[in-house]
């Protein structure tokens, strides 16, 4: 069993698999093959969980689209940090409105990076515990939607194209955390991991689905107390940065810590948490959290 730890009590089986990209080059490690972006603004939002009107008011906050779902952002850098999938049932839509704001992104000179969350890779696991009955039935029924996301499969392959984490200026961005483990075996290390194993080329599951402790995983950095903020300070002195931004564990708005070297973004956008509409924005050495006024 799959080290998942659900934030509700009652959770309705809800699940599918999401994108994994990543830009980084950390200024310690040459072997991370990933490019960092380097952006005038980046504007980063949290877990949407099946939910196109929790994306897409992410990203019309970000300044990114307009009304009719049209990059609109130029050369702005928006980061999306994982967990599309599960929990809701427009699974499909998102994946496909991200892959096609990728393509106008770069085209007006900005950027689009989606990554991955532990429920992208539990889809691709065959952990089905949180797909609702929709999201069974979008993919043609719970066999279909298996062959569809298993290693080797066609959306699987969609997504290995894609990596675990994003550098982008001084800035780190990874679904569950990046630790000093991490940094030892090497972020390229295991991004190739995945990446391999999610393209059908990699037999045996790779250590950041299986390890509870790893940056898809690790709850280190999303407590009210008891963070862990000498792992963030080392991780970051490590790399050459100046702040990590995460999700994976909901909070009550955007907040930071230790700090301000640790930004958590996830906020529950999902209708199934019914968290508040905020997008972190940093531009230079300006760091803001932009609300949806409701």
């Amino acid at each position: 069993m799959l080290p998942e730890r659900p934030l509700a009590a009652a959770v309705r089986s809800v699940m599918l698999a999401c994108c994994l990209v990543a830009c980084g080059s950390p200024a310690e490690s040459p072997d991370v093959s990933a490019a960092t972006v380097v952006g005038p603004r980046v504007v980063a939002f949290g877990d949407v969980h099946g939910d196109l009107d929790a994306t897409r008011a992410a990203l019309r906050l970000a300044g990114a689209i307009d009304s009719r779902d049209h990059w609109i952002g130029g050369p702005l850098t928006v980061v999306q940090t994982g967990d599309q999938l599960d929990r809701g049932d427009d699974e499909p839509d998102i994946l496909a409105l991200l892959e096609r704001l990728q393509g106008e992104a770069a085209a007006a000179g900005g950027k689009l990076i989606v990554l991955d969350g532990n429920h992208e890779l539990m889809n691709a696991a065959g952990d089905l515990r949180y797909v609702t009955t929709d999201g069974f039935a979008d993919y043609g029924g719970e066999s279909a939607r298996l062959t569809a996301f298993a290693p080797g499969g066609a959306l699987a392959r969609q997504l290995a194209e894609r990596h675990l984490y994003a550098i982008v200026g001084d800035t780190l961005f990874v679904h569950g955390g990046i630790t000093p483990a991490d940094l030892d075996i090497g972020l390229d290390v295991l991004d190739q991991e995945v990446r391999a194993w999610l393209s059908g080329a990699r037999v045996d599951p790779p250590r950041v689905l299986t390890d509870p402790s790893s940056m898809v995983w690790t709850r280190i950095y999303g407590g009210a107390s008891d963070v862990d903020c000498d792992s963030v300070k080392t991780v970051l002195a490590r790399l050459g940065l100046k702040r990590m931004v995460v999700g994976h564990t909901v909070q009550p708005h955007i907040n930071s810590a230790c700090g301000g070297h640790l930004w958590r973004i996830d906020v529950g956008l999902s209708h199934y948490y019914g968290g508040p509409r905020e997008v972190l924005a940093i531009d230079g050495a300006q760091v803001q959290v932009l609300r949806e006024q409701r």
